[in-house]
């Protein structure tokens, strides 16, 4: 079998260049006629997946998730810090601060007080609809909770599950990794700092209150975005302390100490893994044991070391766990070839579609274990253990390249959204943590 490096750098090169497709596609319009809207997408808006679908099979994802589209313009920055996207990456980073910004600014009170958009709903349509008053409190600084809008920069009438809060602290980690590469032109950087501090206030303010989990599944306190709110407040608090706020500084390094302890109490001993949430009924969840907190330690440690990032004993615990619990599920497992590791779902029972793996739950196993590498002393394990996922991965994709959300925990085919573009964000920061461990280490095969 050829070696995972050549491929690698083969899907490298196109997930570069779908990603790319999702970001500020003007050129798209989605018809939503059982909702009586035409929505164009605006420029620096992002969509889960460029490929129109309207759950006909494929899910309808011509949104711009607050949580994928962070992920992505992160990702867009390894692209750019690389070589491999040039000046079009801050031209694309300016749009997207600038949609990000004109957000803030929608109101769903409008909505509620002219209810005529109502009458082009159709009416087998009209029991998916928000609530007047649901709409209502959507404006101020409750905008940043929306777990999305459309592309074209208007407020999501459908009843999603809502509010959210991974998002904005995303954005934040997102923005100020940006800000530290000092891409920005001057005249996109007022924008850049003032949302980078809008979120940082945002987190600081609602981190303690319940939110619906990254998965838009239930509501409570969520380990995923408790660690997302940390990491922002603790680079928030660097960043600002460069600037000379020394106040402000202070007070998001406090904060960011305070949710690192309440992530300690998500530790179960006798399970021997990190849970993913507890809900506010205060029952048990069965999604427990979840992806969700692998891929918390994944997108926000860059260097990081200690209590919950990828060099934390029980966050190995925890990938132990989740591996064993797939290697059964699924029955891609029990079959898979010689070097390829477990494919990764979200968490045990899991419906949606396949209810199966999922690409950027596999790639951000892998990941993880590259990000273990560093620094560790058995370094070249872990990096065979991430390779393993990837052969995984390289198993499920075509010669094409295309990645859709999943592929079929028993047929292997791809299946959910098409050319998912966090599937592709997923693979190319999973690239990126690979090579940092094995050019250092001359590993990997």
């Amino acid at each position: 079998m050829e070696p995972i490096e050549p491929w690698l750098e083969r899907q490298y090169r196109h997930a570069a260049d779908a990603l790319l497709r999702s970001i500020s596609r003007t050129d798209l319009v989605k018809q939503r006629p059982g909702f009586g809207q035409t929505v164009r997408a605006r420029e620096g808006a992002i969509v889960a997946s460029p490929v129109l679908a309207s759950y006909d099979p494929d899910p309808d994802y011509f949104f711009h998730w607050y949580r994928d589209s962070a992920l992505i313009i992160d990702a867009l920055r390894l692209l750019h810090t690389d070589g491999t996207v040039g000046a079009r990456a801050p031209e694309l980073l300016g749009e997207f601060v600038r949609f990000s910004g004109s957000l803030l600014r929608l109101d769903g009170r409008t909505l509620a007080v002219d209810r005529s958009w109502r009458a082009a709903v159709a009416p087998e349509f009209v029991r998916f609809l928000r609530t007047d008053a649901d709409l209502a409190a959507a404006h101020g600084e409750a905008v940043a909770g929306e777990t999305r809008v459309n592309p074209d920069g208007t407020l999501d009438v459908s009843g999603w599950p809502r509010p959210q809060y991974d998002g904005p602290a995303l954005r934040a980690l997102a923005l100020l990794r940006w800000a530290q590469a000092s891409v920005p032109t001057a005249a996109d950087g007022e924008g850049l700092s003032a949302l980078i501090r809008f979120d940082l206030d945002f987190t600081a303010r609602h981190w303690r209150d319940p939110s619906y989990d990254i998965w838009e599944e239930e509501r409570g306190r969520h380990y995923y975005t408790l660690r997302v709110a940390a990491a922002a407040l603790a680079a928030g608090s660097q960043w600002l302390a460069r600037s000379g706020d020394a106040a402000q500084s202070a007070r998001y390094a406090r904060e960011a100490e305070v949710i690192g302890q309440a992530l300690d109490e998500f530790w179960l001993p006798a399970a021997g893994y990190y849970r993913s949430r507890v809900l506010d009924s205060g029952a048990a969840s069965a999604k427990e044991l979840d992806i969700a907190v692998i891929l918390a330690a994944v997108h926000t440690a860059v260097g990081g070391a200690g209590p919950h990032s990828p060099h934390d004993p029980r966050m190995h615990a925890t990938l132990g766990r989740l591996e064993a619990l797939f290697g059964q599920a699924y029955a891609i497992n029990r079959k898979r070839g010689d070097g390829c590791g477990p494919a990764m779902g979200r968490y045990a029972g899991d419906v949606y579609y396949s209810g199966g793996a999922y690409f950027f739950s596999t790639l951000g196993a892998a990941e993880f274990c590259f990000r273990a590498a560093a620094g560790d002393g058995d370094a070249a394990a872990w990096i065979g253990r991430g390779d393993a996922y990837l052969r995984t991965v390289r198993a499920h994709v075509p010669a094409c390249g295309a990645m859709s959300e999943q592929f079929d925990q028993r047929t292997g085919e791809q299946t959910s959204a098409k050319e998912l573009a966090w599937s592709y964000a997923g693979l190319i920061s999973c690239v990126h943590a690979r090579r940092a461990v094995t050019v250092r280490s001359g590993a990997g095969r």
